[in-house]
């Protein structure tokens, strides 16, 4: 069965994953990232592939990005380096990335790739959902990956519906239409989008995204939600800190304050 949906058939609340940037804060720092977050209780780990236009990130991830490119981070690179990751790490994997560069790989190269290493699933912020159903889907499917799709406080509910229909694993519920950044507090503009997303009980369970960074952000989103999903956070907490370890020390030491 895929990792990510034996997670929420096990758990239904509290859960929570974290995003890095592959090839940040040094490109050989993939596995000890991996090892720190399965180690100290995260449920799910998103990978991030770095892309020198990432239109949807805030200032801390693009330039972790931008850092990770010049380290010589590529989706090549980092293939081999997930190589033999499941020897050590069992929870939940996800690639989250750009259309070019898997372009550039190839999609059936990649899902291929995806399935020898244990990739789990995919997030791909910039890929149409039409263009989804009608090129990708089928080949995703075929090496058991989950493609996980995004949805806004503007998407319509025609299309909410849509996504929950026709994909598996969750839903990534963006907290806001702005880029990824840490937040103090939701406004009641992102309580009444909770809530909206609540009562149209969808048959996918959903992780809430982008803003995440404290106990009242967390509280919030993840009362709303099966989970959070926290990502500038950690990646400016790794850019601080000697070891992976000690960053996600300060990151769950964060979420209870």
């Amino acid at each position: 069965m895929n990792r990510i949906t034996q997670l929420f058939e096990t758990r239904d609340a509290n859960i929570l994953s974290v995003y890095f940037t592959a090839g940040y804060p040094a490109s050989d720092r993939t596995q000890a990232i991996l090892e720190a977050l399965q180690d100290q209780g995260i449920d799910m780990a998103e990978i991030g592939i770095p892309f020198s236009d990432p239109m949807a990130d805030g200032p801390v991830i693009q330039q972790a990005a931008t850092q990770a490119l010049r380290n010589g981070m590529s989706l090549r690179l980092l293939f081999e380096q997930l190589k033999d990751v499941r020897r050590t790490i069992h929870i939940p994997l996800i690639l989250m990335g750009y259309l070019n560069p898997v372009m550039q790989y190839g999609f059936e190269a990649f899902c291929r790739s995806c399935e020898a290493v244990g990739v789990d699933g995919m997030i791909i912020p910039d890929l149409p959902f039409a263009d989804y159903m009608a090129e990708y889907k089928d080949t995703a499917t075929r090496y058991g990956l989950k493609v996980i799709m995004l949805i806004t406080p503007e998407t319509s509910d025609e299309r909410i519906r849509l996504i929950d229909e026709h994909t598996g694993g969750f839903i990534y519920m963006v907290s806001s239409a702005a880029t990824t950044g840490a937040q103090q507090s939701f406004d009641d503009a992102k309580q009444a989008y909770f809530q909206r997303i609540n009562a149209m009980n969808l048959k996918n369970p959903r992780l809430v995204g982008f803003g995440i960074s404290n106990k009242a952000t967390y509280d919030v989103a993840a009362g709303n939600a099966s989970g959070v999903i926290i990502g500038s956070k950690f990646v400016q907490l790794l850019g601080e800190t000697a070891l992976p370890a000690e960053a996600v020390g300060k990151l769950l030491k964060a979420l209870q304050q």
